[in-house]
């Protein structure tokens, strides 16, 4: 090609100049290559350059499709470029040649349109490592790569490229707009269309979106929230995002877009969301009209119809007949008579040819031999079988045939031999499918014929028996070997009658779902079909036909097998293994053997085309008749020209071509008779692909994109009747101009599917209906399940199958109209063409399409993207209809049938059960996915009042509950005398020395270290000595404790509070993830303003050593004593006693929405506190309570230090961790202890559950019994875990464990415990719930099992002097027991106050002492928990005598996801994601800018993570009327999970954005 001049390039537009530039550039940097810089020029410049002679024109076209080099700088792309689409296979032209030009030019103009149109979805983010093909896999052979449905880009190229630039140019188009002024590049690694109108940025997130940065491969970040182990680290409490201290969520949530708190906005993955976001502005095809409410209060909305959409207006049609059948006087009496009469008389004409793998024929069975083997075989499957008085087949009984395609004599003896015993046979595909055995089960078959090449390639046990294959019944097993045979004495016949209506054969058909069902044929359909198609086909003796259709089932069987005999024809068979090896075979034998007819399919004429080159001199001028029997394909039409265009010039006629329509049910149903040469050819419909979708015939007018063109398929069969009736609801009759269900009324056509009346009823015995609903005569008819119309001269045309009809919104798609739009757009580079399937499934009230492809081993992922995203509109543009989701597949891994085409119902099943393993998937539910609820609006201004009055009026109490009143149970003197924990010590040292509180155990179970009442008081005022002592400390100052779960840590804090100190106990760091848990410890240090920190020595090393101080500054640490070596002399008079005002220590806490918070306990809370536990727990000095929990905050810690000195009781204390080396630590030592109340973390629960579930009776037989237990209490501060509480009580029943001792607790940060199940009081109760209800924020209790419904679980007992009600968060009024409101608290141990450097007055009055708005309790100063939940009064009595009533939490306020007005608990979604796959091991979600995002952990192998993408869609739409924006997949452990086993989805959220988690994929969905 001539370059222009210097002169010619300053005309160039300054985009192409600016382009130009960068790329000398690279070259002078040595970025790119020589050759690669002229390439790329030539690129550039080609639309610039004028066409000059001898270049090949497609070249020419070709090098124009190209996408200019993404450059740096974001430049328009060059008015012509349309995109890298078209680049041709590295075979050249190959491909090309056989697209007609106007397709190809109509594709290139399409696709020329987008050219503004740069995509901007955002392109999902994949791990390098993963699905990587191996080179093993990925070289397939050429012709594999086509299957049965092959050649469908032919026809559709036209209209879908022009229809790409309409539906981009449409201000309905889905694909987001960049703001005219600026375009991304089209790299499909770009991410952000970035013009908000303001040109370019110099934001990180231009940079991403301009560069070739190749964003999936961004090397992993380690940072706090990851674990570089697979399991998820010691649980880890994160150090919060943006610290707030007391800062209720609420108030710092303003969109995280803006104050980007703390993460990066230009981080990959905000960009993308933002691009995702752009991308969802678009709005959706059907404009959201009225909703209405259907019967269970359901908002979906409901398509109207549209009034524009088109509606037949012809007459009703009348049923078409076809010619009568001729009478042929030597016809005979049936086809047995008819081989009898060849066999005898004609004994030497060839019969069938058989192939070897090259092609050659190998074996050439004669008239004679078939009838003298068949004889045989008859004779010894009814006499040799079994015994003369019992023989194992009678006359009637079905057979199996089991024979490999590559060999028909031995498939066609067979059949033969078991019509002449008068048995049944049931040709089958190789053995070992489910369904399979299905059908040999209804058809009650117990004896299989095959050969004893295939019995030995049958699966064996070990003693050599065939194995029982999944769902077959028992089968014995015959070989048809003519040895085996016993040659049939002189006077034995077969017995040959009339044909009459005795079944003949059962042919099997796989229906949509993927059932088999056996259609049967009676003897005297099996004799009117072949003589129909000896007329239609006008099949004269000795003629020689070539079929390459399965010889098993439909027309290769009616030719191939029965036909054939009917009129002695030679039939050569060509078995698809030779065709993918030789795919010219079959033209081969027509040339060679002069045959007169071929039997084909589309696949076979495109493998011709493809391979002819290897072949000039075949002739195919002996054809009369080339049967196409896919013809009623929609992409037949252009297979037959192509085929027609190339082969015309190797003799081939046009009046050849026949296509014909076979169905199992109806058989053959119309075949285009063989035309005489110079007759015109048969017409062909050109249809408005709309009208089709509303099932009218209209031809095409409005725009030629969407038109599909069909050719006829002759005339209706000899002897036959044909009607056309609705597809749905009752068989009434269609307007002339209206598609519909094609009928026949022949003999020639099934009689019953076998066993199964009430479907053949509906098929085999159909009478259709006029308009008026009264049968039209009483001749019944057989439904075809082919979709289809007659036209002018009563021709028959058809348009699809019913299987693949998908009806979304009431429109109606065929399956293999939208592979054909698929296939058109170049898929060359990307995925295999016929190795395509396309079906819908079910998802929240409609169908919904998900195509399904083959993907290149050598195909890029940015290809494979680019692919993805033409296909979606094309679909969109042409079909007006979306997509749900596309997936592409790794190379031969979809599921084949026996002859090569794609398995589409266990295609669809392995979808639906996440076993596809997909290696690109693109999810649109935000396009496909219109009839979601309305969102709700919330009503304004209904005063508080009017809601008290409400309430009243209907009757509702207020909700309400209280624990025992404190006051009338005073216990002994103990509580007048010694007010505060210190003084209870003291006097109990005094009092009762040696009585033992604590015991701690070890892994082993040991006991390794003990206190007594007197040990724990001296070792205290030892550790009072030194903080005054060494550290200098003054009453007040606060004082950190650092120490592993023990009783060095109860001494310290009762040393603390000797000298007047207040403790903050902090959990220590981890030494193997120091970078993780450091910062929290200093972080709670700093906040707390600690004065000095106690330790040991160990962890004193550790805070100093080189690794802390990676993590953090150690040169700031607090002084830092350590209390391993204590002085023995004591300091006289440290003791400073307290005031019930004082503080008693600090409680500090991460939150699950990452926020730190530190509350004030006064002296006085925490006397209130252990007497309330005292007294639900009956608590006194001779009791034992076994303690497995963490000892550093909320209740925890108020049990494992506080509640034994008070109680008296003794505490055997089992640090969680101890666990992780011997399981069984927790339950053994309550069983050896004897203990009747236990108190655990969720964390040590699921342990249990997860990992002693399976040795129940290992811990039996080791003596343990769990029967002693009374309580079993899980402390937590969230909704209980009902089912993981309900498993521990299933699983543990077995060693003793009582269904009612399983309880759980319920406190916040404002108040640590506010239920506990306590020993007396009713049993926890449980509710269901309507989720539905609960997201509008009302509770209505259903009944077990109702749909939509949760389980809630009682979170154990109020305390004693505790009241709550529930409120309404925002008017801050009392609620009725419906409604769910925010829990609050007024009890004498609610905390005094957030600790926090800003001292927030509003904050802690807000949270702490806070007054409802209006009604009786407003006066009470109330603690707002900050968890959302109800009150019910139950039928049970309290202790004191009243009714009880339940307090249900259902969740924290702050972690709700308000979308689409309604409010979410992520606990809900995330129990609904946890269930679709077995592979998902924690899940967590939370919202972005109004995007849902579900984090996933995979515990599969990474093939399995784009399987959980449609899945965890599909089961968040259905359950809870939600899209999902993006799916993220990551590793086992990436969830930080803290201490308490509480999700924080906050630092998952900025971790995720921050672009920090190394996810295997993330995907965005459209």
């Amino acid at each position: 090609m001539a370059e222009p001049a210097a002169a010619g390039i300053s005309s160039l537009p300054r985009e192409v100049r600016e382009q130009l530039a960068e790329l000398e550039l690279e070259l002078s940097e040595g970025d790119i290559t020589q050759k690669g810089y002229e390439k790329k020029r030539a690129k550039l410049l080609a639309p610039y350059v004028p066409q000059t002679q001898g270049v090949d024109p497609a070249l020419q076209k070709e090098s124009r499709t190209q996408t200019p080099t993404p450059s740096a700088t974001p430049a328009p792309a060059p008015s012509s470029s349309s995109s890298k689409f078209h680049r041709a296979r590295s075979g050249g032209a190959r491909d090309e040649r056989y697209r007609s030009d106007i397709h190809t030019e109509a594709v290139q103009a399409a696709l020329a349109k987008h050219k503004e149109q740069k995509m901007a979805l955002p392109m999902p983010t994949k791990r390098r490592s993963t699905f990587v093909q191996s080179p093993a896999d990925a070289c397939t052979p050429p012709d594999t790569s086509s299957a049965s449905e092959d050649e469908g880009s032919l026809r559709r190229q036209a209209a879908l490229s022009a229809a790409l630039h309409q539906s981009l140019q449409n201000a309905e188009s889905w694909i987001n707009r960049s703001i005219q002024g600026s375009s991304t590049s089209s790299s499909a690694s770009s991410t952000l269309s970035h013009g908000e109108g303001k040109g370019t940025s110099g934001s990180l997130a231009d940079v991403f979106a301009n560069t070739r940065i190749e964003n999936f491969s961004v090397p992993p970040d380690v940072t706090a929230t990851t674990s570089s182990s697979s399991t998820r680290p010691a649980a880890i409490d994160l150090p919060p995002s943006g610290i707030v201290k007391g800062m209720h969520k609420g108030s710092n949530r303003s969109s995280l877009m803006d104050t980007a708190d703390g993460v990066p906005v230009s981080s990959r993955v905000s960009t993308k969301i933002q691009q995702l976001l752009n991308t969802l502005k678009r709005p959706k095809r059907p404009p959201l009209k009225e909703f209405f409410v259907d019967d269970f209060e359901e908002i979906v909305e409901v398509p109207q119809p549209d009034p524009n959409q088109p509606k037949p207006e012809g007459r009703q049609m009348t049923p078409v007949k076809g010619e009568p059948l001729g009478v042929v006087c030597n016809w005979p009496p049936a086809l047995e008579a008819a081989l009898q009469r060849w066999g005898t008389t004609q004994a030497k004409c060839p019969c069938l040819t058989a192939l070897d793998v090259t092609g050659k024929p190998v074996y050439t069975l004669t008239y004679g031999k078939l009838w003298s083997r068949s004889l045989k075989l008859a004779y010894t499957l009814l006499n040799k079988l079994g015994t003369k008085n019992e023989p194992v087949l009678k006359p009637g009984d079905r057979v199996a045939l089991v024979y490999p395609n590559n060999d028909p004599v031995m498939f066609m003896v067979a059949f033969y031999g078991c019509l002449l015993a008068e048995v049944i046979p049931v040709p089958i595909e190789d053995a070992g499918g489910q369904q399979i055995g299905f059908l040999l089960g209804s058809c009650g078959i117990a004896l299989a014929l095959t050969t004893e090449v295939c019995l030995k390639g049958l699966p064996k046990t070990q003693n050599g028996e065939i194995v029982q294959f999944k769902g077959w019944p028992r089968l014995k097993w015959v070989v048809t070997d003519s040895k085996y045979l016993s040659k049939s004495p002189k006077d034995w016949q077969p017995n040959i009658s009339a044909a009459g209506t005795e079944p003949a054969y059962i042919e099997y058909k796989t229906s949509k779902e993927g059932s088999v069902m056996g259609v049967t044929v009676s003897r005297i359909a099996m004799l009117s079909h072949c003589q129909a198609l000896s007329q239609a086909c006008n099949y004269s003796e000795g003629e020689t036909i070539v079929n390459v259709l399965d010889f098993k089932k439909d027309a290769g069987l009616w030719h191939g097998i029965l036909t054939n005999v009917m009129n002695k024809l030679h039939t050569i068979s060509v078995p698809y293994s030779v065709m993918k090896t030789c795919p010219l075979s079959w033209v081969q034998r027509v040339h060679t053997h002069k045959a007169k007819v071929a039997l084909v399919k589309c696949r076979d004429l495109h493998w011709a085309m493809m391979a002819h080159r290897d072949q000039r001199d075949v002739s195919l001028s002996s054809l009369r008749m080339l049967i196409v029997t896919d013809g009623a394909n929609p992409w037949s039409v252009s297979s037959c020209d192509a085929f027609l265009s190339l082969f015309q010039s190797h003799g081939l006629k046009p009046e050849a071509i026949c296509p014909c329509a076979t169905s199992p049910e109806a058989m053959t149903i119309a075949i285009r008779r063989p035309g005489v040469p110079g007759a015109p050819l048969p017409g062909r419909a050109i249809l408005s692909m709309n009208g089709l979708s509303f099932g009218v015939i209209r031809v095409n007018t409005e725009d030629k994109n969407s038109a599909l063109t069909v050719q006829d398929v002759g005339h209706v069969m000899p002897g036959g009747m044909m009607c056309i009736v609705k597809p749905d609801g009752p068989p009434q009759l269609c307007k002339t101009d209206e598609i519909g269900e094609i009928c026949v009324s022949s003999r020639a056509g099934g009689m019953m599917y076998y066993g199964l009346a009430g479907l053949t009823k509906n098929t085999f015995e159909v009478i259709p209906l006029n308009s008026a609903g009264s049968p039209v005569g009483d001749v019944p008819f057989v439904r075809s399940g082919l979709l289809g119309f007659v036209g002018p001269g009563s021709l028959v045309f058809v348009v699809g199958k019913m299987d693949g009809l998908l009806t979304v919104s009431g429109r109606r798609h065929n399956a293999d109209d939208i592979v054909a739009t698929g296939l058109a757009v170049e898929s060359i580079k990307t995925v295999y063409r016929g190795r395509i399937a396309v079906f819908s499934v079910s998802v929240f009230y409609d169908e919904r399409i998900v195509v399904v492809a083959e993907q290149r081993p050598d195909a890029s992922e940015e290809d494979s993207f680019q692919w993805m995203s033409r296909v979606l509109q094309a679909i969109d543009s042409i079909h007006q209809v979306g997509v749900y989701c596309l997936a592409l597949v790794p190379a031969n891994t979809l599921p084949k049938t026996p002859l090569g085409g794609i398995h589409i119902s266990q295609t669809k099943q392995h979808f639906l059960e996440g076993s596809l393993h997909p290696c690109n998937i693109l999810m649109c539910p935000h396009t496909c996915v219109t009839n979601l609820p309305k969102p709700r609006q919330k009503q304004p201004g209904v005063g508080p009042a009017s809601v008290m009055v409400g309430n009243l009026v209907a009757g509702k109490r207020i909700a309400q509950a209280s624990g025992r009143d404190l006051g009338q149970i005073e216990d002994n003197d103990l509580v007048k005398k010694h007010q505060f924990l210190t003084e209870v010590l003291q006097w109990r040292a005094h009092a009762t020395p040696d009585h033992p509180l604590f015991l701690l155990l070890n892994a082993k179970g040991t006991a390794v270290c003990t206190a007594t009442c007197l040990q724990l008081h001296k070792k205290a005022e030892r550790i009072a000595s030194v903080l005054c002592d060494k550290g200098h400390l003054n009453a007040g100052d606060n004082v950190v404790l650092l120490y592993p779960p023990g009783i060095e840590l109860i001494t310290a804090f009762y040393g603390c509070l000797y000298a007047g100190c207040i403790p903050v106990t902090v959990r220590p760091p981890h030494a193997q993830s120091l970078t993780a848990t450091l910062p929290t410890v200093r972080m709670i240090v700093e906040v707390s303003k600690a004065a000095c920190i106690l330790t040991t020595q160990t962890l004193m090393r550790l805070l100093k050593s080189r690794e802390a101080a990676a993590a953090v500054d150690v040169k700031t640490w607090p002084t830092i004593i350590d209390t391993d070596d204590l002085p023995r002399k004591r300091l006289s008079q440290i003791y400073k006693p307290p005031t019930s005002e004082m503080l008693a220590y600090l409680d500090f806490s991460v939150s699950t929405t990452g926020m730190l918070t530190g509350v004030k306990m006064s002296h006085a809370a925490v006397s209130g506190l252990c007497r309330a536990i005292k007294l639900q727990c009956e608590l006194y000095s001779s009791r034992q309570i076994a303690i497995c929990l963490d000892p550093y905050c909320g209740l925890g810690f108020v049990l494992w230090c506080l509640c034994s000195v008070y109680s008296g009781h003794q505490s055997i204390l089992i640090p969680p961790m101890e666990l992780e080396s011997n399981l069984s630590l927790w339950l053994s030592t309550v069983s050896q202890y004897k203990i009747r109340d236990t108190f655990c973390s969720y964390s040590v629960m699921e342990l249990c559950t997860k990992g002693l579930g399976n040795q129940v009776e290992v811990l039996k037989a080791r003596g343990i019994n769990l029967s002693c237990v009374r309580t079993c209490v899980v402390v937590a501060e969230e909704r209980p875990r009902v089912s993981l509480t309900h498993s521990f009580s299933k699983l543990f029943k077995d060693i003793g464990l009582s269904s009612r001792a399983v309880s759980t607790t319920f406190g916040s940060r404002v108040n640590v415990a506010i239920c506990l199940q306590g020993t007396s009081g009713p049993d926890p109760t449980t509710v269901y719930v309507d989720l539905k209800s609960l997201r509008h924020d009302r509770v209505r209790l259903v009944e077990r099992g109702a749909p939509q419904s949760l389980l809630l679980s009682e979170s154990g007992k109020i305390l004693p002097g505790v009241k709550v009600v529930i409120v309404n968060p925002e008017t801050k009024g009392p609620l009725g027991d419906s409604h769910l409101g925010e829990i609050w608290v007024n009890s004498p141990h609610t905390a005094s106050g957030y600790y926090t450097i800003y001292d927030n007055e509003t904050l802690q009055a807000d949270h702490f002492n806070t007054r409802l708005s209006f009604g009786d309790a407003a006066q009470t100063l109330w603690a707002r928990t900050g968890y959302l939940g109800f009150v019910r009064r139950t039928e049970l009595t309290a202790a004191s005598g009243e009714r009880h009533d339940a307090l249900y939490v259902v969740g924290a306020l702050d972690e709700t996801l308000e979308l689409r007005g309604l409010r979410y608990h992520p606990i809900d979604i995330e129990t609904s994601v946890s269930r679709t796959h077995r592979s998902i091991a924690e899940c967590a979600v939370f919202t972005w800018t109004n995007l849902l995002v579900v984090v996933v952990e995979l515990c599969g192998c990474e093939q399995e993570a784009l399987d959980l993408v449609p899945l965890v869609t599909n089961v968040v739409l259905e359950e809870h009327y939600l899209i999902v924006g993006v799916v993220v997949v990551v590793d086992p452990g990436v969830i930080p999970i803290n201490s308490r086993g509480e999700k924080q989805r906050m630092h998952l959220r900025d971790s995720f954005l921050a672009d920090q988690l190394d996810p295997i994929y993330v995907a965005y969905n459209m």
